[in-house]
């Protein structure tokens, strides 16, 4: 496992596919808490436990004003036909082309397999990490940890007051 970005650093930006004709960029989410979940690739069983999971959370995520973002290499009509069949409701970002830049610039990407790794980041309000977690590749890091570095954030009324 290789070594990701850790809590201070700037959250670098990017601007990808989330479908065949649509793109997202981090910036588009300044002012506010995003949560990055790098994994390795679609229709993959851990993946699809995570996603899914992710997917069931997310109210919980939005509670603590974040907004989700799932990010692997695979293309963006893999990604509109797995969300499609997981009925995901938070956008798939396609690391496709070049392929794996976005997570080889949080160093979150697996040369060796030419996936990203599963690495988590909370990034805040400012466009900085929070929180980032990297797990073993066959291993579902759940939420947990997540909500618990949510809780940790300070509330949202008293960063915007």
């Amino acid at each position: 496992m290789g070594e990701i970005l850790r809590p201070g650093a700037k959250a670098p930006d990017f601007d990808a596919p989330v479908t065949p004709d649509q793109k997202l960029a981090l910036s588009e989410f300044r002012g506010r808490r995003v949560i990055l979940a790098f994994y390795p690739a679609d229709w993959s069983p851990v993946c699809g436990d995570q996603m899914s999971l992710y997917n069931l959370v997310l109210p919980e995520f939005r509670k603590y004003g974040a907004e989700l973002l799932g990010i692997s290499a695979d293309g963006a009509w893999c990604h509109q036909a797995y969300a499609k069949a997981n009925q995901l409701h938070f956008p798939l970002i396609a690391d496709f082309h070049p392929k794996g830049e976005i997570a080889r610039s949080y160093g979150a990407y697996r040369d060796s397999d030419g996936v990203a790794e599963r690495a988590l980041f909370i990034v805040d309000e400012s466009g900085h990490i929070a929180w980032s977690h990297l797990s073993p590749i066959a291993v579902n890091p759940g939420a947990d940890g997540i909500l618990d570095a949510l809780e940790r954030m300070p509330r949202l009324e008293a960063v915007n007051a």
